[in-house]
């Protein structure tokens, strides 16, 4: 007897090759080893293969098989009973099959093998080199059976010689009606609720840098045709490798696909007793519990998946290295011998860090050739093993833009990783063997929904209006800096900075046109300001570069793109922007890391001589370190420290320097950023003998306090807080380092004797109630009113802070809360019409009367006159 058979679970493509094997071999028995697919049993019902004679496996007599037929298969645990026959002497084994070898492989003395997408592809090769012809009906089965193993010819499994045999099937009339219903046929409520199931459990696992989802579910009855759910998942996520475990009536059954060559989802499969394809295979799993199949596959994935290329693979070497101690002229010497864009800097055989081409040629520029190289090299950065899977190098050179890589081996420099051998791989086609790559055009996700969310619709709008016009003028248009940053960090800020692809000054004049606002133009900066009725005012500029023609200089401005602008800011979370064309509105685009360091709360300059071009961002890291809660950088404290070192806010103009301080005393509490400043040795350079000790801290505390008090009261009067800190600044000095610390800032006169006049009213007022202190005295309210009155608010504020105490602040706190709104009720023009004459008396006269009833001498206004005539002379 002749059986042909395949395997359990049979599909349309072992339909398919039995019945080409019948025509190789008419007179065997067609033979199921085991169940079919509900898709195979539904076509049997309804389509017309009815003819079709196939014979139950419980009435074949065993014993009587001399040649056995194996299509489709050849795992010895895929084939049921007739596993049992296969070591029965003289039995010849013909095996017909499109799988790859797996361990435990039936050998055959006839073989016909090969990776086509289907098997029945291989069998109808031999049909047509035989002359043997076949029916429409058996061309429809055929066809069937290629088109459901290779995905309708889409899998990478589909060769060649698939599409030829579909196209011969076709001119052999193959119904593709027939096809199109079985092909396309809809899911089952059940099938849908199933893919629910699935798509709700799925699970991301990172399998030696490798992404591998894995989902399960478990139903109390049997549904079919799972390996269409499974194809549905997978595309509906693009998902490159995708196992399901889904347990039915005591089974648990494993579906496997992999697009990618690093897993082989049939050695996964064949672990668990079944097989298939590299790309698709499956297996029937029993006695075990769903969890324990899915302890055991992610066991089975990690012994078996290895990345195809690691660290190790990419690295080049010997590596030329360069000692911290050497100076910039001489790693940029060694950087253009070596045609190299960056050099690992060594130090006792370990890398302390890295110095680039661009900072080399920068530094130059400015001077700094002659400085060693551990003043501006790099020293936060991520190092591999050389076992480091490519995802992990292409994650740190693409999504982390770190240009180059060192490879670390026992505490060793092993070898090192360039961006560009990193773009090789992915040029040549090796992304498609981890993760999709990001695009160059920086990371970037839709955040339109955080904008609906956190923006009233004013903002929307008039972001929306932006896009638009900008796009009508062929520009892109962005939203950027704080703005943005705000947003993320879920901070209420409507302070909108837009930029610009393009002509700011031209955009924000049409903008005036279209909605009739105002604008402000700087036509040097490419800038404008837009005022809108409403009080709103944004921010326009053109898209530019800085250059800065010397340390410490103001920069000259050129023309650039939004990656070029954002470049040019001082730290990563203010690069942020969110494109605002119509079609791509709430893009948002992160060149360097802003997101990142959000999360990680974390200020970092975005190349190592930011402090060399702009000392005064040392000053705003300070300050977004405080206001934001943040942390300054390990590497760019040590960038502050060395510019510190190097004496660069010694170039710093005056002016520059005093809008830094103003700022930094205008925030909330500015003692943090004080204590900051102290660590970086910054007050060294606006006079010698500044110390911010705990004296100081002390007073800084002090006029914290008294300030929030002030505030609390509610008068509406205005004053300059960061004055009141600067006399505090200034307090310990003498009165000719104060004349030199004015003109290292630049003051200006009216500006200078503020402050002079201030801090000697302040100190003169505060001797005077010392006074009444040590001799015991009560004075009297209009005694605390002439004392306190001539000063300015912010020199009375600094003198409730300076004392300690209790009395001189409850007399300041008098005036402010009682004294300082007294008026007499009776005015001069009430003197005049009483028959005074005008002149000085008259204003002594006011005076006399505003003391009496400071003193409350006097109460009503009848008190007022009563001793008006007392004190006055009537003429």
């Amino acid at each position: 007897m002749e059986v042909i058979t395949t395997h359990t679970n049979a599909d349309f493509d072992s339909l398919a090759s039995m019945l080409a094997a019948k025509k190789l071999y008419p007179g065997a028995v067609l033979v199921f080893p085991g169940s079919q697919e509900r898709s195979l049993r539904e076509f049997f019902i309804h389509s017309t293969i009815y003819a079709l004679e196939v014979e139950r496996v419980k009435n074949i007599d065993l014993d009587e098989v001399k040649r056995l037929i194996l299509v489709d298969t050849r795992q010895i645990s895929r084939i049921g009973k007739f596993s049992e026959i296969l070591s029965k002497p003289g039995l010849e084994i013909h095996i017909y099959d499109h799988h790859p070898p797996s361990s435990e492989d039936v050998r055959g003395t006839v073989e016909v093998i090969s990776e086509a997408g289907a098997t029945v592809t291989l069998l109808l090769d031999v049909l047509k080199k035989r002359g043997i012809e076949i029916t429409p009906d058996e061309a429809t089965v055929m066809l069937l059976g290629i088109y459901e193993d290779t995905g309708n010819l889409t899998f990478s499994s589909a060769r060649e010689e698939d599409f030829r045999a579909a196209g011969y099937l076709v001119g052999k009339g193959a119904n593709l009606n027939i096809l199109s219903n079985v092909i396309t046929k809809e899911l089952t409520a059940e099938q849908v609720f199933l893919l629910n199931d699935l798509i709700q459990s799925a699970t991301r696992y990172d399998v030696h840098g490798i992404d591998v989802v894995i989902a399960q579910a478990s139903i109390d009855r049997y549904i079919g045709d799972i390996a269409i759910l499974v194809h549905k998942l997978k595309d509906m996520e693009n998902l490159d490798v995708l196992f399901v475990l889904v347990q039915m009536e005591g089974r648990i059954y494993l579906i496997g696909r992999s697009r990618i060559e690093e897993v082989n989802v049939s050695e996964i499969a064949s672990e668990f007793g079944g097989g298939g394809h590299p790309t698709a295979a499956s297996a029937t799993v029993k006695g075990m519990t769903l969890l324990e199949a899915h302890g055991n596959l992610l066991r089975v994935l990690r012994e078996v998946v290895r990345p195809s290329r690691v660290a190790r693979d990419l690295m080049a070497y010997p590596v030329k290295t360069v000692e911290p101690e050497r100076t910039l002229r001489e790693a940029g010497e060694v950087l253009a011998r070596h045609h190299m864009d960056i050099l690992p800097v060594l130090k006792e055989e370990k890398v302390v860090g890295l110095i680039s081409r661009e900072v080399v040629e920068r530094a130059v520029h400015h001077g700094l050739k002659d400085a060693p190289v551990k003043e501006y090299m790099t020293t936060e950065f991520s190092t591999v093993s050389p076992e480091a899977p490519f995802s992990q190098i292409q994650e740190l050179a693409i999504g982390q833009n770190q240009g180059l890589i060192p490879v670390i081996e026992r505490d060793r420099l092993a070898g090192v990783i360039a961006i560009g051998d990193v773009m090789q791989v992915l040029h040549e086609g090796m992304a498609k063997t981890v993760k999709e790559v990001q695009p160059l055009y920086a990371r970037k996700r839709t955040i339109s929904k955080l904008i609906e969310e956190r923006f009233p619709e004013r903002i929307r709008t008039l972001l929306s209006e932006f896009g638009r016009v900008g796009d009508d003028l062929g520009y892109s248009v962005y939203a950027v800096g704080g703005f943005v940053r705000d947003l993320l960090m879920r901070v209420e800020n409507y302070d909108v900075d837009i930029v610009v692809e393009g002509d700011g000054i031209r955009l924000a004049e049409e903008f005036e046109g279209r909605f009739h606002s105002r604008i402000r133009t700087h036509k040097k900066f490419g800038t404008a300001i837009i005022l809108f009725s409403d009080g709103l005012k944004v921010d326009v500029a053109t898209a530019r570069v800085e250059v800065y023609d010397s340390p410490a200089a103001l920069p000259t401005v050129e023309r650039g793109s939004i990656k070029a602008d954002l470049y040019r800011r001082d730290f990563t979370i203010n690069t942020l922007a969110i494109q605002l064309r119509p079609g791509a509105f709430g893009e948002l685009i992160d060149y360097f890391g802003g997101v990142k360091d959000i999360k990680e709360k974390v200020i970092r300059v975005l190349h190592n001589l930011s402090f060399v071009e702009d000392p005064t961002r040392v000053f705003r890291a300070i300050r977004f370190e405080q206001r934001l809660k943040f942390q300054i950088g390990k590497h760019t404290q040590n960038l502050i420290k060395n510019a510190v070192r190097m004496g660069f806010f010694d170039r710093l103009s005056g002016g520059r320097f005093l809008s830094e301080f103003i700022l930094i005393f205008q925030e909330e509490n500015p003692l943090p950023a004080l204590k900051r400043m102290g660590d970086f040795n910054l007050f060294h350079f606006i006079h010698p003998r500044f110390a911010l000790d705990d004296e100081r801290i002390a007073l800084f505390e002090r006029i914290h306090h008294v300030i929030a008090w002030f505030d609390l009261l509610f008068l509406e009067e205005r004053y300059e807080r960061w004055l009141i800190y600067f006399f505090g600044l200034i307090d310990s000095l003498k009165n000719e380092e104060i004349l030199e610390t004015c003109s290292r800032l630049s003051m200006n006169d009216r500006l200078r004797k503020r402050v002079i006049e201030g801090k000697r009213q302040s100190d003169l007022a505060l001797l005077q109630i010392f006074s009444w202190i040590n001799r015991g005295m009560d004075p009297k309210h209009s005694e605390i009113y002439s004392v306190l009155h001539p000063l300015s608010t912010e020199g009375k504020l600094f003198m409730m802070a300076k004392t300690t105490q209790t009395p001189t602040r409850r007399y300041i706190s008098l005036y402010f809360t009682q004294l300082k709104e007294t008026k007499p009720m009776l005015r001069g023009a009430d003197l005049i019409r009483m028959g005074f004459k005008p002149g000085p008396s008259i204003r002594k006269g006011l005076e006399n009367l505003l003391k009496a009833r400071l003193d409350e001498q006097v109460i009503t206004k009848q008190d007022e006159l009563q001793h008006v005539a007392k004190t006055l002379e009537v003429k």
